[in-house]
């Protein structure tokens, strides 16, 4: 059984920084590309990153390209999500996602594993 658990969500002004994070276990972290997802008010869950099990390869959703940047710590099963530049329409219930697929994936159903979720309010 894999467990995800994020944290570092809050309310922050528009501009403002903060920097998620995901903690796994379960199974073998790096056996697993690592994506973050959201969901605005009222909307469906959307990409917004995504990384390969070494780190090496990212892909972004192009709302978020440049604003943030997702990394990974192997030895601490643990993935982030760096937001800076943040803006109003980024206010959502942030996910990460795990998958056993071998290639960079955009798609939820793609991943196969959720976390709970943390609230990031971004004010005008």
């Amino acid at each position: 059984q894999v467990l995800l658990v994020e944290s570092g969500g809050g309310l922050v002004q528009a501009g403002g920084s903060l920097r998620l994070s995901c903690a796994a276990s379960g199974r073998t972290f790096s056996d697993n590309i690592m994506g973050w997802f959201r969901q605005p008010p009222g909307k469906e869950r959307e990409f917004v990153a995504a990384i390969s099990r070494g780190g090496g390869s990212t892909m972004y959703a192009d709302s978020v390209r440049g604003r943030f940047t997702i990394s990974r710590d192997n030895a601490q099963n643990t993935v982030y999500l760096q937001m800076n530049g943040l803006k109003p329409e980024d206010t959502a219930v942030y996910y990460c996602a795990a998958s056993r697929l071998s290639t960079l994936g955009w798609k939820p159903y793609e991943y196969d594993v959720w976390g709970q979720g943390t609230q990031v309010t971004v004010s005008s």
